[in-house]
Protein backbone atom coordinates (compact mmCIF):
# COMPACT_ATOMS: atom_id res chain seq x y z
CA UNK A 1 0.00 0.00 0.00
CA UNK A 2 2.89 2.33 0.73
CA UNK A 3 4.23 1.94 -2.81
CA UNK A 4 0.78 2.68 -4.21
CA UNK A 5 0.45 5.78 -2.07
CA UNK A 6 3.92 6.94 -3.09
CA UNK A 7 3.05 6.38 -6.76
CA UNK A 8 -0.20 8.34 -6.46
CA UNK A 9 1.46 11.16 -4.57
CA UNK A 10 4.15 11.31 -7.26
CA UNK A 11 1.60 11.28 -10.08
CA UNK A 12 -0.82 13.78 -8.56
CA UNK A 13 1.36 16.84 -9.25
CA UNK A 14 1.75 15.60 -12.82
CA UNK A 15 -2.01 15.33 -13.10
CA UNK A 16 -2.45 18.84 -11.75
CA UNK A 17 0.29 20.26 -13.97
CA UNK A 18 -1.17 18.42 -16.97
CA UNK A 19 -4.55 19.99 -16.30
CA UNK A 20 -3.08 23.45 -16.09
CA UNK A 21 -0.67 22.89 -18.96
CA UNK A 22 -3.61 21.77 -21.09
CA UNK A 23 -5.39 25.10 -20.53
CA UNK A 24 -5.10 26.93 -23.81
CA UNK A 25 -3.48 30.31 -24.30
CA UNK A 26 -6.18 32.79 -25.26
CA UNK A 27 -5.50 35.97 -27.26
CA UNK A 28 -8.22 38.63 -27.70
CA UNK A 29 -7.95 38.81 -31.51
CA UNK A 30 -10.77 41.33 -31.84
CA UNK A 31 -9.57 43.74 -29.17
CA UNK A 32 -11.71 42.35 -26.35
CA UNK A 33 -11.00 43.89 -22.94
CA UNK A 34 -9.51 41.95 -20.04
CA UNK A 35 -12.90 42.08 -18.33
CA UNK A 36 -14.63 40.71 -21.42
CA UNK A 37 -12.00 37.98 -21.68
CA UNK A 38 -12.65 36.90 -18.07
CA UNK A 39 -16.41 36.95 -18.64
CA UNK A 40 -16.07 34.91 -21.83
CA UNK A 41 -13.71 32.43 -20.15
CA UNK A 42 -16.23 31.87 -17.36
CA UNK A 43 -19.12 31.44 -19.77
CA UNK A 44 -17.12 29.13 -22.03
CA UNK A 45 -15.98 27.07 -19.06
CA UNK A 46 -19.60 26.62 -17.98
CA UNK A 47 -20.63 25.78 -21.55
CA UNK A 48 -17.78 23.27 -21.97
CA UNK A 49 -18.71 21.59 -18.68
CA UNK A 50 -22.38 21.39 -19.65
CA UNK A 51 -21.64 20.20 -23.19
CA UNK A 52 -19.03 17.56 -22.33
CA UNK A 53 -20.21 16.60 -18.86
CA UNK A 54 -16.64 17.13 -17.66
CA UNK A 55 -15.95 19.34 -14.66
CA UNK A 56 -12.19 19.93 -14.30
CA UNK A 57 -12.57 21.01 -10.67
CA UNK A 58 -14.43 17.80 -9.83
CA UNK A 59 -11.76 15.73 -11.59
CA UNK A 60 -9.01 17.44 -9.62
CA UNK A 61 -10.92 16.86 -6.39
CA UNK A 62 -11.42 13.17 -7.25
CA UNK A 63 -7.68 12.83 -7.73
CA UNK A 64 -7.06 14.32 -4.29
CA UNK A 65 -9.76 12.12 -2.70
CA UNK A 66 -8.33 9.00 -4.38
CA UNK A 67 -5.20 9.08 -2.25
CA UNK A 68 -5.28 5.99 -0.04
CA UNK A 69 -5.12 6.18 3.74
CA UNK A 70 -1.78 5.34 5.33
CA UNK A 71 -1.52 1.79 6.56
CA UNK A 72 1.13 0.00 8.55
CA UNK A 73 4.04 -1.49 6.64
CA UNK A 74 3.81 -5.10 5.49
CA UNK A 75 0.74 -5.97 7.57
CA UNK A 76 -0.16 -8.90 5.34
CA UNK A 77 3.35 -10.35 5.64
CA UNK A 78 3.32 -10.12 9.42
CA UNK A 79 -0.08 -11.81 9.67
CA UNK A 80 1.05 -14.50 7.24
CA UNK A 81 4.24 -15.07 9.19
CA UNK A 82 2.31 -15.38 12.46
CA UNK A 83 -0.15 -17.86 11.00
CA UNK A 84 2.65 -19.81 9.35
CA UNK A 85 4.62 -19.90 12.60
CA UNK A 86 1.62 -21.25 14.49
CA UNK A 87 0.95 -23.92 11.88
CA UNK A 88 4.66 -24.75 11.63
CA UNK A 89 4.95 -25.06 15.40
CA UNK A 90 2.03 -27.48 15.48
CA UNK A 91 3.50 -29.57 12.68
CA UNK A 92 6.99 -29.34 14.19
CA UNK A 93 5.66 -30.47 17.57
CA UNK A 94 4.36 -33.63 15.95
CA UNK A 95 7.74 -34.15 14.27
CA UNK A 96 9.65 -33.41 17.46
CA UNK A 97 10.97 -29.83 16.85
CA UNK A 98 8.32 -27.17 17.31
CA UNK A 99 10.86 -24.30 17.11
CA UNK A 100 12.22 -25.36 13.73
CA UNK A 101 8.68 -25.93 12.42
CA UNK A 102 7.62 -22.49 13.63
CA UNK A 103 10.58 -20.86 11.87
CA UNK A 104 9.88 -22.63 8.60
CA UNK A 105 6.18 -21.85 8.87
CA UNK A 106 6.84 -18.16 9.60
CA UNK A 107 9.06 -17.78 6.53
CA UNK A 108 6.65 -19.66 4.28
CA UNK A 109 3.61 -17.77 5.57
CA UNK A 110 5.39 -14.41 5.28
CA UNK A 111 6.51 -15.10 1.70
CA UNK A 112 3.04 -16.25 0.61
CA UNK A 113 1.30 -13.24 2.17
CA UNK A 114 3.96 -10.91 0.78
CA UNK A 115 3.34 -12.22 -2.73
CA UNK A 116 -0.41 -11.66 -2.32
CA UNK A 117 0.22 -8.16 -1.01
CA UNK A 118 2.45 -7.32 -4.01
CA UNK A 119 -0.17 -8.60 -6.47
CA UNK A 120 -2.85 -6.52 -4.73
CA UNK A 121 -0.62 -3.41 -4.81
CA UNK A 122 0.08 -3.94 -8.51
CA UNK A 123 -3.63 -4.24 -9.25
CA UNK A 124 -4.32 -1.05 -7.29
CA UNK A 125 -1.53 0.78 -9.14
CA UNK A 126 -2.93 -0.34 -12.50
CA UNK A 127 -6.41 0.79 -11.47
CA UNK A 128 -5.08 4.19 -10.39
CA UNK A 129 -3.22 4.57 -13.70
CA UNK A 130 -6.40 3.71 -15.62
CA UNK A 131 -8.36 6.29 -13.63
CA UNK A 132 -5.72 8.93 -14.33
CA UNK A 133 -5.76 8.16 -18.04
CA UNK A 134 -9.54 8.51 -18.07
CA UNK A 135 -9.22 11.84 -16.24
CA UNK A 136 -6.62 13.07 -18.79
CA UNK A 137 -8.89 12.05 -21.66
CA UNK A 138 -11.86 13.82 -20.06
CA UNK A 139 -9.82 16.97 -19.50
CA UNK A 140 -8.67 16.92 -23.13
CA UNK A 141 -12.31 16.74 -24.27
CA UNK A 142 -13.25 19.62 -21.98
CA UNK A 143 -10.29 21.70 -23.21
CA UNK A 144 -11.29 21.21 -26.86
CA UNK A 145 -14.84 22.36 -26.10
CA UNK A 146 -13.57 25.32 -24.06
CA UNK A 147 -11.25 26.38 -26.89
CA UNK A 148 -13.99 26.01 -29.51
CA UNK A 149 -16.28 28.28 -27.49
CA UNK A 150 -13.60 30.95 -27.14
CA UNK A 151 -12.74 30.77 -30.84
CA UNK A 152 -16.43 31.23 -31.60
CA UNK A 153 -16.30 34.45 -29.57
CA UNK A 154 -13.43 35.86 -31.62
CA UNK A 155 -10.38 34.79 -29.63
CA UNK A 156 -7.28 33.10 -30.97
CA UNK A 157 -6.74 29.92 -28.95
CA UNK A 158 -3.52 27.88 -28.93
Amino acid sequence: MTRLKNALVALLPLMWSSAWAAEPIVYPAKGQSAEQLQKDKGECSAWATKTTGVDPVAIAQQQVDAQPAEQGPHGERLRGAARGAAAGAAIGAVAGDAGKGAGIGAVTGGVARGARERRREQAEEASAQDAQQQARDALATYTRAYGACLEGRGYTVK
